[in-house]
């Protein structure tokens, strides 16, 4: 086999293996691991923004989380729920309640208005008014309870 041929067959062997591994999918623990890590992201951007409100208002920070929390909610989060990850350990054991793997109708619905709110949010930090923030943040953080209250288990 000379070089030419060589190099086509291992870009072949390379091809057939990503494609296999792309259909397989990312392990379930995987997933947990990336839905748990995306909301700690948003916890942490959520705390920023808060103690920015509630103390020496920063106008670039409260941006930056918000931008921050507007792209995790657009990032498709709902993809991270996906079957087989009912039950299992990402960093922790899942907090997901069964409930969120079967009312997908009602659990989406809390997702498209966490981005919803994200968004909003977003957009008015661009703006920097403070207290039309602090009542959009009212709003985003309510969006959080409810999918808390419907769909995670109590710590």
């Amino acid at each position: 086999m000379n070089k030419r041929t060589k190099t086509l067959v291992a870009l072949a062997v390379i091809a057939a293996s990503a494609s296999a591994l792309a259909q397989q999918g990312p392990k379930p623990e995987n997933l947990i691991k990336w839905r748990q890590s995306a909301f700690q992201v948003v916890a942490w951007n959520s705390g920023r923004i808060k103690a920015s409100l509630d103390g020496q208002y920063n106008k670039d920070e409260v941006l930056r989380a918000a931008n921050t929390i507007a792209a995790v909610a657009n990032s498709g989060l709902g993809s991270l729920f996906a079957p087989g990850t009912e039950q299992g350990k990402g960093w922790h054991d899942t907090s997901a309640k069964p409930e969120a793997f079967k009312d997908t109708k009602h659990f989406g619905e809390l997702g498209a208005s966490f981005a919803k709110e994200a968004n909003e949010l977003a957009s008015l930090a661009a703006g920097g008014d403070a207290a039309a923030i602090k009542t959009q943040y009212g709003k985003l953080t309510r969006t959080c309870k409810a999918c808390h209250d419907d769909f995670k288990a109590k710590d």
